[in-house]
């Protein structure tokens, strides 16, 4: 039998009241953020996340103005692991976008355990070409 220790990355931290803060850590759960991928493109943002096993109706995505909520939760085995790496539990992001979004036009999709929104620019963060007209 083989057994994986995967070391602590930020060094050894010894003492009661580092081992007392890692506990109460562990014991209380908390929503971990959904890490996401962002380019920006002439008309819109496109927004990639990895869902690994959602599906569409296990995510809620939500709009207002230009933040872009997305919350699920990937969800618990009752099983256990010789190692266990793959996300589990709540997640939660909020996103601040650079402009405004269009929340009729917005589009998501799942494919292959990626989660792909389109987030149209509103037409009032769109630059305006004007006209010079020569008298």
């Amino acid at each position: 039998m083989s057994l994986y220790i995967q070391p602590y990355p930020f060094g050894f931290v010894q003492g009661k009241p580092f081992r007392r803060m890692v506990r109460r850590a562990m014991s209380q759960p908390q929503p971990r953020a959904l890490s996401v991928d962002i380019r920006e493109e002439e008309d819109a943002y496109i927004l990639s996340a990895l869902v690994p096993g959602l599906k569409a109706e296990d995510i809620n995505i939500q709009v207002h103005e230009d933040i872009v909520s997305i919350e699920g939760e990937f969800k618990e085995e009752d099983a256990s692991f010789l190692m266990n790496e793959l996300p589990r539990g709540a997640f939660r992001r909020s996103l601040q976008m650079p402009t405004e979004i269009d929340p009729d036009k917005v589009e998501a999709r799942i494919a292959d355990g990626v989660l792909t929104l389109t987030l149209p620019k509103a037409e009032s963060a769109k630059p305006k070409r004007i006209q010079v007209t020569v008298r």
